[in-house]
């Protein structure tokens, strides 16, 4: 029964929101890129690492479908009688963080970098509802007062865009729940609806699982550091951040070394067998990093170079067969040259093995 009242054109509706949207199109894109921008620039001056943060205008398709969509209270009617006004999402930005705390942080930055006009979490949501799911918090936000005054942001005043932030987890779930067909747990079979609570389950496990290995790595890395200063290094394990802070100690700090060059030092020790910053300092203390450098090269090089002059030094051919290249022709004649420029100019030749006695050794001419 519709009470006399023709049908409502759903179609037509649909058509001619379409046609209006796609003439602002533009400019919502510009938005999103302009809110992305910002949510960027915030991150980087908070150094916090993200996965990624993407932002798009609406697909026109989709803005369609939604304006056509009944209203709950009457079903002759469209939920939204002017769409563009009364869709929220024609801007969207979606933040994609690794660890659940981050949500806090991006949730602390929104708050003081744009007008927040509604939070929702779409997890408690799901909650309530009693249905399945695992999904992200949103934001609906304005260019705040401060910002709209700039001649770049101006003209975005009172324009409302869409933020969702969510971990990777609850990103990889909504995108296999966009091709889920069961919206209620009233519909979905008793079997599904089983699994489906157990996997989401899961997934909240393994984020907090993740969030309680970053915190404890956090907390290793502090503690070893601090026990690199104090001189503990029995009780510190070989990492990259451990192998920094011991070398910056014992060598001098250098900011041209990259990450990667400690996390490939790391590994190659362990290749030989050290287990402790202890044994490496036992393997390398004797000797000088400044001479060793200046006897191959006639300069000082950077940090890991005469680091591992000194690990040559200490070890001799321990240090070449050991080594990760050590089925290189190139890499054994010139390690093989550089004990003979050490042994020429007096320096010991050591054959220092971890796990084994450090034994020393006057080397002879290695051809």
């Amino acid at each position: 029964m519709n009470d006399g009242q023709s049908n409502f054109d759903f179609k037509r509706h649909e058509q001619e929101a379409v046609t209006s949207y796609l003439k602002v199109r533009d400019f919502y894109r510009d938005f999103a890129l302009a809110v992305r921008r910002i949510v960027e620039e915030c991150l980087r001056h908070r150094s916090i690492k993200v996965h990624s943060v993407d932002a798009r205008a609406k697909d026109p398709n989709s803005f369609g479908r939604k304006a056509s969509i009944p209203s709950d209270a009457d079903s002759n009617r469209p939920k939204y009688e002017t769409p563009l006004d009364q869709i929220t999402d024609l801007s969207g930005v979606r933040v994609i963080v690794y660890f659940p705390n981050e949500l806090v942080e991006i949730d602390k930055i929104l708050a003081e970098e744009f007008d927040v006009v509604e939070r929702s979490d779409k997890g408690e949501a799901l909650i309530e509802e009693d249905r399945f799911g695992y999904q992200s918090v949103h934001y609906l936000v304005k260019i705040s007062h401060r910002r709209s005054s700039f001649a770049e942001y101006e003209r975005f005043g009172g324009t409302i865009a869409e933020i969702q932030v969510r971990t990777i987890l609850q990103h990889a779930w909504a995108e296999i729940e966009h091709d889920i067909q069961y919206k209620s747990s009233a519909v979905i079979p008793t079997e599904i609806h089983r699994r489906f609570t157990a996997l989401a389950g899961l997934l909240e496990i393994a984020d907090r699982e993740f969030q309680g290995i970053q915190d404890e790595d956090r907390k290793l890395r502090v503690s070893a550091r601090s026990k690199v200063s104090e001189g503990q290094l029995s009780e510190v394990e070989i990492t990259p951040d451990a192998l920094k802070a011991y070398l910056d100690k014992a060598l001098g700090s250098d900011g041209r070394i990259s990450e990667w060059q400690y996390d490939w030092t790391a590994k190659l020790l362990r290749r030989f067998g050290f287990k402790t910053l202890e044994e490496v300092d036992l393997c390398v203390n004797a000797y000088d990093d400044d001479r060793l450098s200046r006897i191959i090269w006639g300069n000082r090089q950077g940090q890991i170079e005469r680091f591992e002059l000194m690990l040559l030094a200490a070890m001799g051919e321990n240090y070449v067969k050991r080594h990760s290249y050590n089925k290189l022709p190139w890499f054994e004649r010139r390690e093989h040259r550089f004990l003979n420029l050490f042994s020429e100019a007096g320096i010991v030749i050591g054959s220092y093995s971890p796990g084994g006695s450090p034994g020393v050794e006057i080397a002879g001419s290695l051809e």
